[in-house]
């Protein structure tokens, strides 16, 4: 397929762009260029010319955009902040959904976070049963957005998928961090996830989404293969995904 990658030069479509183009062919919308070579249209989710743009001719698309990231336990923000995080992750999300609709493109991937998620919890149970309760206006946005994706799969019989990620890091990040990664307040880890793993999160959420309608699912992603922090066995099941990077690389065994 053709894939419209939405922010898609910022740190996670760099990491991920290699090995999503095995599969598919590439398209970035974003304010800067992509640092790999791909075919790249310039501006932003709100701006409509270039939204048009972006999406003329392709089959799918994942949103990478994001402004402003919060950790999911401070509260605290600025006024230019909660502007920046309601323009870019629920205005922009909305007219990009609209578009891609009328366009007849009614599959995507939006990259969401576990900081729509309060942090300050030992165990997240499972996707449906924890909360979207934030504390920070990048975490209530990114919620709203969620919110946003089951709308257009029930108004519109779209299929969308939100991957809310966790510690996402590039491969040289993933191995200096991955043995003394950061720590929460009361001393757990905070799990990370490679590259690999990520893009292969990306790789089964867009095949999943092509193969059904009319149905928004959102899933933990994150280096947590014990399952320690996060119940991700709704991943397993649904879109095949496990993160194996830690393993395959020698990490662990």
């Amino acid at each position: 397929m053709k894939i419209l990658l939405a922010g898609g030069s910022g740190g996670v479509g760099t990491a991920v762009i290699p090995y999503l183009r095995t599969r598919h062919e590439i398209r970035v919308l974003d304010l800067n260029p992509p640092k790999h070579d791909v075919e790249y249209v310039q501006g932003s989710m709100t701006d409509l010319e270039a939204l048009n743009l972006a999406l003329d001719g392709v089959d799918s698309f994942i949103t990478m955009v994001m402004k402003g990231g919060q950790d999911g336990l401070d509260r605290e923000h600025s006024i230019e902040q909660a502007q920046d995080n309601y323009q870019v992750n629920c205005l922009g999300l909305h007219l990009l959904l609209l578009n891609a609709f009328e366009r007849g493109i009614k599959t995507g991937v939006h990259t969401s976070t576990m900081s729509a998620h309060n942090r300050n919890r030992r165990y997240y149970p499972s996707e449906e049963e924890v909360p979207l309760d934030g504390p920070n206006v990048y975490g209530l946005t990114k919620g709203f957005a969620e919110q946003i994706c089951r709308y257009f799969a029930r108004e519109f019989d779209m299929s969308l998928v939100a991957l809310r990620i966790s510690g996402p890091r590039n491969r040289e990040q993933f191995l200096a961090q991955y043995a003394d990664p950061p720590r929460r307040s009361w001393g757990a880890p905070l799990y990370l996830t490679d590259e690999e793993d990520l893009a292969n999160a990306y790789l089964a959420a867009l095949d999943f989404a092509d193969k059904s309608h009319g149905r928004f699912d959102a899933f933990f992603i994150a280096g947590d293969a014990a399952h320690q922090e996060m119940n991700m066995s709704k991943a397993k099941t649904l879109l095949g995904w496990e993160p194996c990077s830690a393993k395959r690389l020698g990490l662990e065994t």
